[in-house]
């Protein structure tokens, strides 16, 4: 039996430590109440090292369930959750830090240490020790009720949070998704952000689109090529369009359904969306981009429906 080398002091600390101080000092690892290497050789006034070299040369009366080496998790854990303990502060390399994980002592293993060390002072310790954890056993026992109800209001608020953060999360990808353009102005020279808005508004289209330009060409179609597919187009333009039947047909072997009608009675360039959102362009949209120009969503749904009553009314099909 190796005896640990004590420290010269009159009155052992121990003696004069609270069951409140040593209370700070339990831990809760893989399920259980245990306290580590660096308080314990606090309390019973010795290194850590030497009481862990006591410990290993009496292997036999330390199983795993009496004491164990923490994970590098566990330890992490620890130390960023409890400042009160001296978890890892006792340094055994030169550089300083810990050159291995600290050990954890259960009830059982605690106990055991008063034998191994055998003397007043550890004995005293033990007691004090021993106390402690019965008083925190029994504290448990009394009030495992209210425990259980606190954790189960803390998964209540876990879930809850969860749904909320769910729903945030579903509401602010909708108005991502479908962030709609009020008023927007581009000037000469932004052809790719004019040509990228063109293309969101397109691509937006569940079921049609109707665009209302005197002046189309490949280029227009290009931008309708963005659309969803099996949502309809239909063109309404002037009869000199430099957009020819081959165009068409070329598209709806692709892209389909393209339908063209003719009609003179509009200046201004019109998007319609689903037949209920509709955009004033203030230039054709194969020059948008080339030179300035305004784009603004006609928030009236009273117009948008009088333009597409005056289309029927007015166009007439290509083919005619």
């Amino acid at each position: 039996m190796v005896w640990l080398k004590k420290k010269e002091v009159n009155v052992p600390v121990v003696v004069n430590s609270t069951e409140e101080k040593i209370e700070n000092l339990i831990h809760y690892v893989r399920g259980q109440q245990v306290m580590i290497d660096n308080d314990l050789a606090m309390l019973y006034n010795v290194e850590t090292k030497r009481l862990n070299e006591s410990v290993k040369r009496n292997s036999k009366r330390f199983p795993e369930s009496f004491c164990f080496q923490l994970t590098d998790e566990e330890y992490s854990e620890l130390r960023s959750q409890f400042a009160t303990s001296n978890i890892g502060t006792e340094s055994t390399s030169s550089k300083g830090g810990r050159r291995y994980l600290p050990y954890a002592f259960t009830e059982q293993g605690i106990a055991m240490l008063s034998a191994v060390l055998r003397s007043d002072e550890a004995i005293q310790v033990s007691v004090n020790i021993m106390n402690t954890f019965v008083r925190m056993r029994r504290f448990l026992a009394e009030n495992s009720l209210m425990f259980d109800k606190i954790h189960s209001l803390e998964l209540k608020q876990l879930e809850y949070q969860k749904e909320s953060s769910e729903k945030f999360k579903q509401i602010f990808t909708y108005l991502s998704e479908h962030e709609e353009v009020g008023q927007k102005i581009f000037f000469d020279g932004q052809i790719y952000d004019a040509f990228s808005l063109l293309v969101s508004l397109v691509e937006k289209a569940e079921k049609s689109i109707v665009l209302i330009d005197n002046y189309v060409d490949v280029d227009t179609l290009n931008i309708l090529s963005k659309k969803k597919t099996r949502v309809d187009v239909t063109i309404y333009t002037v009869r000199r369009t430099r957009l020819a039947r081959q165009d068409i047909a070329n598209f709806n072997s692709q892209y389909p359904t393209l339908t063209v009608n003719y009609t003179g009675i509009f200046h201004d360039r019109f998007l319609i969306i689903d037949k209920n959102t509709a955009y004033h362009i203030g230039a054709s949209v194969k020059d948008a981009g080339k030179k300035c120009f305004g784009i603004t969503r006609i928030e009236d749904i009273g117009i948008i429906s009088d333009i597409l009553q005056r289309l029927e009314i007015e166009a007439e099909d290509v083919n005619n």
